[in-house]
């Protein structure tokens, strides 16, 4: 594995090396034109009755919903390392609402050469309202505003097309990279309070008549010369091929590769010894890989998009989160599905009406039970974890809930929608969803006694649980856009979120599947938004 996986990088480095080659060549090329341009995005999120009350402004607080007595020896897949269940929800209307100003500004500057070459630079901040404040009203003192977390450099790279006398197309630095509609690899730029998502790659694309490829070996983190193979990587391949208007065929293939070392302990050598006999604290790099197929496309006024996607290798950075006394579970593997398809049609009549009809499938995994003989078993804490491993929505764009997945998070569900848009005028188009929301696997929960938010649980029987419910509920989501100019977009929507069994219980579907969502009450949750875009 490590042998293959070397190789792997090596062939990296060559393409690095290639890459660079080409790019000197073109160090010749002279400066034709510059252009620059950005975007500024306002955005004011207001959500009722559905997050804890955070520690901190714009900050969401994690609260702990079952101690670790009444789950002790279960393998909960502990996100914090001290045995509780925690939530970023409380369904409730007793705490504090949440709502925050979201601004992002965004400045690009491309300069395009000769030779066929080019450059982009691009700038951006995201912060919230009242962040950054300089003065201090009490006492007139004016000071200089925090600022260590302002501007970034977003995108950073160079283009050089026709490569070698071909339609190839190498791109070399931090980028974007979207393919599709974002469903697995996005910007991450539309969701409440998104920032953005680029790349530090080297993408080569090559373009035909009615096809594409497109290539990428990407770096998420670097560890060197902390660990010899330790970084954390991300490789694509994908095609594209325009078979008619009515069929575009997407294939594509997602590697994500993680060798950051993990351990369940770190003891002298006899110890670790012992641990290889009995085959625990025994982990592999995280391979996880991600194989897809989208089929989308137009036949007079009706329009489909259908895709699906298979995961499967090694989890062991999830595996190792499964520890209950000591050991995680090294032999964890991702063995999951997803899907989503959404059909159209849009009528010849009046304000242009579409309706949709769709559906969502990904997979999930809840084997946090506990039995009796694995309780009663005095040799329980020298035992491995056993995982549960949910499909994992990588670097997604896309949001199927603002309340409930308001980051493109949400795993080990289903739901089917439906909704209707209309155009009244070329600058107006509004809409109306309404969604339904299914736990896949539920999770079982400790038998406890609910006085009001507090639960009364037994300490000693944690065998003893009951199967949570699956009801997530219902959503309605009425928007609207309103645009002023070509630049400038207007945009407002209510969302509302009427609350089943499943969150009052809580299951987990947060987190790619790793976190409780579970509250303390069952109050119906609202989520309002307004929103400003303008591009120069």
């Amino acid at each position: 594995m490590r042998f293959t996986t070397m190789r792997w990088a090596r062939c990296a480095w060559a393409v690095l090396g290639v890459s660079f080659l080409v790019l000197a060549t073109a160090a010749t090329a002279e400066l034709e034109s510059v252009a620059v341009g950005g975007e500024i995005r306002i955005r004011g999120n207001y959500w009722l009755n559905s997050f804890n009350s955070g520690s901190a402004p714009g900050l969401v607080a994690n609260r702990v919903r079952w101690g670790a007595a009444p789950v002790t020896g279960r393998p909960m897949g502990d996100l914090f390392g001290d045995g509780r269940v925690r939530s970023h929800f409380d369904w409730s209307d007793d705490g504090n609402d949440y709502a925050v100003v979201e601004q992002r500004v965004r400045l690009c500057l491309r300069a395009e050469f000769t030779e066929d070459v080019a450059a982009l630079i691009e700038l951006d901040a995201f912060d919230m309202w009242g962040e950054d404040f300089r003065s201090n009203y009490v006492t007139g003192v004016d000071v200089a505003a925090r600022s260590d977390d302002d501007i970034e450099v977003f995108q950073a790279y160079v283009d050089m097309c026709d490569v070698f006398g071909v339609p190839l197309r190498l791109r070399l630095g931090r980028q974007e990279i979207e393919w599709g509609d974002g469903w697995l690899l996005g910007a991450n730029a539309d969701f409440p309070e998104a920032t953005g998502l680029s790349f530090d790659a080297i993408r080569a694309t090559y373009s035909g008549d009615a096809f594409e490829m497109d290539a990428f070996l990407g770096k998420l983190a670097e560890r060197s010369p902390l660990e010899q193979d330790g970084d954390t990587d991300l490789y694509g391949l994908r095609g594209m091929w325009h078979a008619t208007d009515a069929l575009d065929v997407d294939l594509f293939w997602l590697w994500l590769r993680d060798a950051s070392s993990v351990a369940d302990t770190d003891g002298p050598l006899v110890v670790e010894w012992m641990e290889d006999l009995v085959g625990v604290d025994d982990y592999e790099c995280t391979n996880l890989h991600t194989i897809g197929l989208r089929l989308s496309g137009m036949a007079g006024a009706f329009d489909y998009d259908a895709k699906a996607a298979y995961q499967f290798g090694d989890a062991a950075h999830v595996g190792a989160l499964f520890a209950p006394y000591t050991y995680g579970d090294d032999d964890a593997e991702y063995d999951a599905w997803a899907a989503d398809l959404e059909a159209g049609y849009t009528f010849d009549a009046a304000w242009r009406p579409r309706w949709a009809l769709g559906a969502a499938y990904v997979d999930g995994e809840d084997r946090r039970d506990l039995s009796f003989a694995e309780w009663a078993n005095p040799f329980a804490p020298l035992l491995p974890g056993r995982a549960s491993v949910s499909f994992n929505r990588l670097f997604t764009s896309v949001s199927y809930s603002p309340i409930i997945d308001e980051m493109g998070e949400l795993s080990n569900f289903w739901s089917v929608r439906t909704g209707v848009r209309v155009t009244p005028t070329e600058k107006v188009e509004a809409g109306l969803d309404v969604a339904y929301f299914g736990v896949l696997e539920a999770f079982d929960s400790p038998i406890s006694l609910r006085v009001g938010p507090v639960r009364v649980v037994t300490r000693t029987l944690v065998f003893w649980t009951q199967e949570s419910g699956s009801d997530i509920g219902w959503q309605t989501h009425l928007w609207a856009k309103y645009r002023w100019t070509d630049d400038l977009v207007i945009s407002a929507g209510w969302a509302r979120l009427f609350t089943g069994d499943a969150l009052e219980d809580g299951a987990f579907v947060d987190l790619n599947g790793l976190m409780y969502n579970g509250g303390t009450d069952d109050c119906d949750a609202d989520y309002v938004y307004v929103q400003s875009t303008i591009r120069f």
